[in-house]
C-alpha cells in the first residue's frame, strides 16, 4: 500500500474508533466493574467480531445483510436483552459481574461470557457494518493485490480498536479507584450497570 493512503487511513479510523459507541461504552463499564485485566476477555471477543465484520464488509457480504435488516433483528434484540439484564443486575448490586461491598468478594463472569459480550456487541451492530462498507473501499487500491491490502487494513483496524478499548477501560478503572476511595461502591455498581443497560438498549433498538 502507498504511504499516502496509510497516512490517511490510520488517523481516520482512529478518530472513528475513539468516538464513544457501544463497544467503547461496554469497555468503560467493565473497566469500572471488573478492571482492565478482566476486561481484556471482552476485548478479544470484540476484536474477533470486528475482524469478522470488516472482512465480510470488504467482501461485500454486508450489502446483503443491510438489504435484509430482519437478519439483524433477532440477534440485536437477543444480544440487547442479555446485556440489559447484566446491567440490571449490576445496578441492583446483585448477580454476576458486580463489585460487592468488599472488592475481594467480587463475582465475575467467565472468560467465555465476557468474550461473548464483546463479540455480540461488535457483530450485531448495523452501524458497524455500514461503517466498514462505506470507509474501507476508498483505501483499497484496485491496481494492487487485494488480499495483502485487506490483511494489512484489518490488522491496523484491530490494533486501533484495541488501543481505544484500553483507553476507555483504563478510564473506567480510574473512576473505579476514585469511587472506591470514597466508599461509593454502590454508586460505582449503579454507574457501571447504567452504562451496560445503555449498551443493551442501544444494541437492541439502535438504527
Amino acid at each position: 500500500m502507498s504511504f499516502t493512503l496509510l497516512s490517511l487511513f490510520v488517523p481516520t479510523f482512529f478518530l472513528v474508533s475513539i468516538t464513544p459507541g457501544m463497544c467503547m461504552t461496554l469497555a468503560l463499564s467493565l473497566g469500572i466493574s471488573i478492571g482492565v485485566r478482566r476486561s481484556l476477555y471482552m476485548m478479544w471477543g470484540e476484536l474477533i467480531g470486528v475482524s469478522l465484520v470488516a472482512t465480510a464488509a470488504a467482501l461485500g457480504v454486508a450489502t446483503l445483510m443491510l438489504t435484509y435488516p430482519d437478519v439483524f433483528a433477532l440477534l440485536k434484540l437477543g444480544g440487547g436483552a442479555y446485556l440489559w439484564w447484566i446491567g440490571y443486575q449490576m445496578f441492583c448490586s446483585r448477580g454476576k459481574l458486580v463489585l460487592t461491598e468488599s472488592e475481594q468478594e467480587q463475582t465475575e463472569h467467565s472468560r467465555s461470557q465476557l468474550a461473548l459480550n464483546g463479540f455480540l456487541t461488535a457483530v450485531a451492530n448495523p452501524k458497524g457494518w455500514a461503517f466498514f462498507v462505506t470507509l474501507l473501499p476508498p483505501f483499497i487500491d484496485s491496481e494492487l493485490p487485494m488480499a495483502p491490502q485487506l490483511s494489512m487494513l484489518i490488522a491496523i483496524i484491530l490494533l486501533l480498536e484495541f488501543i481505544c478499548l484500553l483507553i476507555y477501560a483504563n478510564g473506567g478503572k480510574l473512576l473505579r479507584q476514585l469511587l472506591m476511595k470514597r466508599d461509593n461502591v454502590r454508586l460505582m455498581n449503579r454507574i457501571a450497570g447504567s452504562l451496560m443497560i445503555a449498551v443493551g438498549v442501544w444494541l437492541a433498538f439502535g438504527k
